[in-house]
């Protein structure tokens, strides 16, 4: 097969959380505005590339004084550092859908070496594009149309 590119769309990918708040519960949130791209063979999996781009600025647990604080330089601080990114720099198969990506994820200008558990959930023909649609920022056409879904977990 070939190499094929495939973009995170932002309205349709989210960076998700959970952090144990006052050691009784968790909080969970999420920021929405998600820029990143996929580059894969599926019968070269492991050669696969991986970025992302997290706009931290936009953090979401549904209680707005919670979001603040977390903007500020307490937590994410976002004036300073308003973005997350994400450059994988290996990708090992677990098993047929079950992926370990490694790589380097930089929160609030310090990058630590994680691994994310990454679950390949299909791809499908969909009826919501037309053959030769661009389908993201580097407008390479989505011929046939199709869509990925991609599960990724980092705790």
């Amino acid at each position: 097969m070939t190499r094929t590119k495939w973009y995170f769309e932002p309205g349709h990918t989210a960076a998700e959380f959970r952090a144990r708040h006052m050691m009784v519960t968790y909080v969970r949130g999420q920021l929405k505005n998600v820029h990143g791209l996929l580059e894969v063979d599926p019968d070269e999996p492991e050669k696969a590339h991986v970025e992302a781009t997290v706009d931290a600025t936009q953090v979401y647990t549904g209680q707005p004084q919670r979001d603040a604080h977390l903007r500020s330089a307490d937590f994410f601080d976002v004036e300073h550092h308003p973005s997350w990114t994400f450059v994988g720099s290996r990708i090992h198969q677990v098993s047929g859908t079950e992926f370990e990506v490694t790589g380097d994820l930089t929160v609030r200008g310090v990058t630590r070496p994680v691994t994310f558990d990454v679950t390949y959930l299909g791809q499908w023909d969909t009826p919501w594009w037309e053959e030769g649609r661009t389908s993201g920022p580097g407008d390479a056409p989505v011929s046939p149309p199709r869509r990925v879904l991609i599960d990724m977990t980092l705790e």
